[in-house]
């Protein structure tokens, strides 16, 4: 009897554990979500970043979300929440400037990481996260994940 209360215990836990990782994007479908709103941006730049702000534009997917900026200011074009802010003068929990760094890390045709403290949606309690970046045009587009 004991032996199936610990087996099912055991299923309960890594039922729960799977239920959890599928409700977060992961590495690989983050950098899928980056390679296709590069090739959004590349084929209708105006037409992406409207898909990329409307919540319905096929650019999130559960944590996932593209966001953009002007390389040129840091001002950001396309954001859940933070559209038309100035991306260089965002700080994680530690001070580290994240958004100036994703800034100076982005180069077109390369997609690179840039990891700093920040908390999911929903939570106010900042984990590790890690965030693609990369240039497009005249945009610096990126998409984190928690790993």
């Amino acid at each position: 009897m004991m032996c199936r209360t610990l087996v099912a215990a055991m299923l309960a836990f890594v039922s729960f554990a799977a239920m959890a990782a599928a409700s977060y994007g992961t590495a690989d479908e983050a950098r899928a979500m980056l390679e296709k709103a590069v090739a959004a941006v590349k084929a209708d730049q105006e037409k992406a970043l409207e898909a990329f702000n409307a919540p319905d534009g096929g650019f999130r997917d559960r944590d996932l979300y593209v966001f953009c900026a002007n390389a040129s200011d840091g001002i950001e074009t396309a954001h859940p929440t933070n559209k038309g802010d100035d991306l260089t003068k965002i700080k994680d929990v530690n001070g580290y400037a994240f958004g100036q760094a994703i800034m100076d890390t982005a180069v077109e045709g390369e997609i690179k990481e840039v990891d700093y403290m920040w908390p999911r949606p929903g939570s106010d309690t900042p984990e590790k996260k890690k965030t693609y970046v990369t240039r497009v045009n005249d945009q610096v587009c990126a998409v984190g994940y928690y790993p």
